[in-house]
């Protein structure tokens, strides 16, 4: 009796000892298909931060490439317009604002001028000159030129004018400007494509 009691027991044993260890096998193997899983799941999160991260990057590396080649060649061309400008400026310009201040140069263009007026229409002129030659000549169009042209002239002396002047009917409905910033301008403008091209080909 005990040995079939014994023989019981070491059965319900075996057998719950091999169930056990079945079940743990099965929770094992259920465990590590999970841990399986979740590794596999964290490596595809990190590829796709990973590709991510460098497509971002690619990206900022082309938006700053970029910006800084339109940069560079804003700055290029900004540079090429200054050394454009200042050397139109320092061939040009300044010896138009020499000659246009220069009494004797400045008579006789504007009689020049003056002549040019349709003598039909008998239209008396005025003149705006640069304040700082008045002295020299205001009695010269007053008398020497009113004679020349054979009209009445009216001068006036303004300081925004730094050279050369303006002309035209005395009721003021048009005139022509002679300045030197016109002039200067002027030069300029036909000045520009030669020098760009000798400058920077």
């Amino acid at each position: 009796m005990s040995d079939k009691l014994q023989e019981l027991t070491d059965r319900l044993y075996n057998e719950g000892l091999a169930k056990g260890k079945q079940e743990g096998e099965k929770i094992l193997a259920e465990a590590k298909k999970k841990a399986e899983e979740i590794v596999a799941a964290a490596e595809a999160e990190a590829r796709a931060i990973v590709e991510k991260a460098n497509k971002d990057a690619e990206d900022l590396k082309g938006k700053v490439n970029s910006d800084l080649r339109m940069a560079s060649e804003q700055c290029l061309q900004a540079t090429r317009k200054d050394i454009e400008n200042l050397l139109i400026k320092e061939t040009g310009t300044s010896k138009v604002k020499e000659a246009l201040a220069e009494p004797d140069f400045l008579k006789s263009i504007i009689e020049a001028v003056a002549r040019k007026f349709d003598a039909a229409e008998a239209t008396d002129l005025a003149l705006v000159l640069p304040q700082n030659l008045k002295d020299e000549l205001e009695p010269w169009v007053s008398n020497e030129l009113s004679k020349a042209v054979q009209r009445g002239i009216k001068a006036d002396f303004s300081k925004k004018i730094a050279g050369g002047f303006n002309i035209g009917p005395k009721d003021g409905s048009w005139f022509v400007s002679l300045t030197d910033e016109t002039f200067a301008s002027l030069i300029a403008e036909y000045m520009r494509p030669v020098t760009r091209k000798l400058l920077f080909g």
